[in-house]
Parts: C-alpha cells; sequence; structure tokens
C-alpha cells in the first residue's frame, strides 16, 4: 500500500500537532498519555467530542465540539477544525467515525489514520468479518449465521443448540458490547435479577422473542455460537501490506467491554493468526482484535475494532507504545524495533476530574488533599 510522508505543519519534526476525536472515549485518557510519553517530540494534541463537557478536554491542548460521525454535517465540521487546527495527523477513536472519515481522506491536508473504505467496511461488520474469514480458510471464524426476520432468529438460534446449550447474538455494526446478549436458560433468573447488577447480558429467548418479534424492521443481527474460554484482546499496528508489532493481553475482568485487568502475554497462536487476518484484509494503522477461545481450546475470533482500543495503554506500559508507532508510520517515518516485557499485568482504577463553579477544571491531588488546576 502506497503511503505519501507529509510535511510537517510546524517545519521541525520534534514538533507535530494530532488532532484527535472521541476526547470523551473512556481510552481517551490513556491514549493522550501515551503520545505524551514518547521520548521522541513535544505533542501538540487537539480534541474533538460530541459532549462539549468531555473529560478529555481538561488533558488537551485545546478542544472542539462535533455533531455525530453519523450526522451530514461531521465531515465539513471536521475540515473546518483542521483548516484551524492545522493537524499533521488527524487519529479517530469512535467507531462512528471511522467510515465518514476513510471516505473522505483527500478533504484534509493531513494523514487520518484510519483504513481504506473497503478494508474498513469488512474489518466493521461482523457478518461480513464472519464470512470474509470462513472463505478464506481462518481457523478462528466462528460459526455464524446472519438473521433478518423473527421466524428466522429463532430457527437458527434452535439450531445452534438452545435451549441445551447457550448462543451468543449482536449486531453486526457496533461497539462496547452494545445490542451483544447470551441467551441461556440455565441462569438462575432470581440470582441474576436480586444479586448481579442490571447490565448483565445474560437473558432467555424467551425474553428477547416478544422484543423482537414487535421490531419494524427487524434489526439486522448476528447470531453467534457461545464460546466459553478465555477472552483475549490483541492489539496491531498494521501497515497495509504487513504487520509492524502485535501485543496479545489476556481480559482477566472487564466492565461493560473495557478492561480492567490483565496480562500482556506471548501467545505464538495468537499472534500469527492476528498478522495473518490483517494481512488479508489489507488493514492500516492501530486496530484491535478480540479473540475467544472456544471448548476445545481454539481461539475464535469476536469482533476487529480498526482503531486505538480503548486499553491499548497497557501495551504502552509493557514496553510497545503502540499509538505513537502509529503516528511515525502515519508521518511516514521508520518504525523502531519493539521489546515488549512479556508478563506485565495492569488494574484498572477509576479516577475524578472536577469543575468548580467558577469555571476551574481540577483533580484532587493525593499528596496535598487538595485540588490542583489543570488551566
Amino acid at each position: 500500500m502506497s503511503h505519501t510522508t507529509p510535511t510537517h505543519r510546524h517545519g521541525n519534526d520534534n514538533q507535530i500537532t494530532v488532532l484527535m476525536t472521541g476526547a470523551g472515549a473512556p481510552g481517551a485518557s490513556g491514549i493522550i498519555r501515551s503520545l505524551r510519553a514518547n521520548g521522541e517530540r513535544d505533542i501538540r494534541i487537539v480534541g474533538t467530542d460530541v459532549n462539549p463537557d468531555a473529560y478529555g478536554f481538561a488533558l488537551l491542548d485545546g478542544g472542539y465540539t462535533v455533531p455525530r460521525g453519523t450526522d451530514d454535517g461531521y465531515i465539513d465540521r471536521m475540515v473546518e477544525i483542521a483548516a484551524e487546527v492545522q493537524p499533521d495527523v488527524i487519529l479517530p477513536l469512535t467507531t462512528a467515525e471511522l467510515q465518514p472519515l476513510a471516505e473522505h481522506k483527500a478533504a484534509f491536508d493531513a494523514t487520518v489514520m484510519v483504513s481504506d473504505p473497503t478494508a474498513l467496511e469488512l474489518a466493521n461488520d461482523k457478518g461480513k468479518l464472519y464470512e470474509f474469514l470462513a472463505d478464506h480458510g481462518f481457523a478462528s471464524a466462528p460459526r455464524f449465521q446472519r438473521v433478518t426476520s423473527i421466524d428466522e432468529f429463532v430457527e437458527t438460534v434452535e439450531a445452534f443448540g438452545y435451549p441445551e446449550e447457550p448462543v451468543c447474538f449482536k449486531r453486526p455494526v457496533a461497539s462496547g458490547m452494545r445490542g451483544f446478549r447470551v441467551l441461556d436458560e440455565r441462569t438462575d433468573r432470581l440470582t441474576q435479577l436480586l444479586s448481579e447488577k442490571p447490565m448483565n447480558a445474560v437473558t432467555t429467548l424467551d425474553e428477547v422473542r416478544p422484543v423482537l418479534a414487535g421490531a419494524d424492521p427487524f434489526p439486522d443481527l448476528v447470531v453467534m455460537e457461545y464460546l466459553p474460554g478465555v477472552e483475549y484482546s490483541v492489539d496491531v499496528l498494521a501497515t497495509g501490506d504487513d504487520v509492524h508489532v502485535v501485543v496479545p493481553r489476556s481480559r482477566s475482568r472487564t466492565r461493560a467491554g473495557i478492561s480492567f485487568e490483565g496480562t500482556v502475554e506471548e501467545d505464538a497462536e495468537l499472534i500469527r493468526e492476528a498478522t495473518d487476518i490483517c494481512r488479508a484484509l489489507g488493514v492500516e494503522y492501530n486496530l484491535n482484535l478480540q479473540f475467544k477461545y472456544d471448548a476445545e481450546g481454539t481461539p475464535r475470533i469476536i469482533e476487529i475494532n480498526p482503531r486505538v482500543s480503548g486499553t491499548i495503554i497497557m501495551c504502552v506500559g509493557a514496553g510497545a507504545n503502540l499509538p505513537y508507532l502509529g503516528v511515525k508510520h502515519a508521518l511516514g517515518e521508520d518504525l523502531p524495533p519493539v521489546d515488549v516485557q512479556w508478563g506485565t499485568r495492569m488494574v484498572r482504577h477509576w479516577d475524578e476530574l472536577f469543575h468548580s463553579p467558577d469555571g476551574e477544571t481540577f483533580r484532587v491531588d493525593a499528596e496535598t488533599a487538595g485540588p490542583w488546576s489543570l488551566a
């Protein structure tokens, strides 16, 4: 894949500007810290978000509000912002913005860090992705069926072994576990009702059938085999024709699809499979592949997020600053070898950001037990 080397806006290789979308995304804080901790150059980071109170604005060098990526005015607004900010690269963090940015790369005088539209569409749509992987003989392709009616949905769920076995379904294009459910008749409904938080994704066919039957039109859904094994998140920096680095990490504890605990592991099978998939798709820049093991111990792909993942800072802590390496690739620079510290473990904790009545933004400092200003 050809790659054009841009001219740095500031006339100095050690000073670049990144326009980062999704300033309120859960992983924005870690990605901002990763870019700043590159050890090579100063980076000015300007952000955008649909929410004017997005927490990431307080961590950036400037910020702008934008329409949602699916809105008609999104690209026009981004072009307007880019003309003012003059970024060297544009780094999108949210799924809804990827396709419009990919289709309008030529509108920007900067490198947009997103795969070409064709590769992006395959990676983003789980139904098309599973079909592509199965057609190309990938062992990680899961058993699945795309359904377009309630009768087809029920028939497919039962064909996949329900109610004796759990079965999953999801929207083909979604993020953050939106639309994902596990149908499982073995669930103790009373325990789930009284002892578990209401965000649990496990339900039954009897509960979802009337909801889906009343949908007009019926939503596009993918029914998929249930995978009981360990889940892995694999971060990749792809270069279009090849792959520069692949970092698998276990997901020991998650909340709403976000990793809160895990370990960076040198899993040769996952590294090889992720590499081959990325080469076959022709994807580029940072992306994330989610795998889960089936009952026989074979890793099956759940989804691909063709963007920087929300927990990519876990790789940074293990010595692989993938967000910054992605920026270097976007700038057309040579990529250095990466020495991953396998076995690095991460535990994530919450942090708080405050807005005082007079408009000051601050955090509470543990050492002084008082606020310190970000302004």
